[in-house]
């Protein structure tokens, strides 16, 4: 089998950021040092050394918990602060 294809596991998970509907595609690829990882359509990405951590990772990230969204909230209002 061609190395540098991607061999295994493969997921899709949907979710809404901002009320934009998503999709994160995790994967299993041998290339990396860190061969599973997920991307999503809004730029984000993520490379784990486990199955269980990428997972975990991808999901909160297309279904974030309350605690996940106070700090998103938080972030967002630390940057525009700076801005003004």
């Amino acid at each position: 089998m061609d190395r540098h294809t991607v061999e295994g596991w493969t997921c899709t998970y949907h979710g809404l950021h901002d009320g934009t509907k998503v999709t994160i595609k995790a994967a299993r690829d041998d290339t990396h040092p860190e061969p599973y990882g997920w991307t999503c359509t809004c730029g984000v990405s993520h490379r784990s050394s486990s199955y269980y951590d990428c997972d975990r990772s991808a999901l909160r990230h297309a279904y974030p918990t309350l605690l996940d969204r106070l700090r998103q909230w938080a972030a967002e209002l630390l940057r525009t602060r700076r801005a003004r």
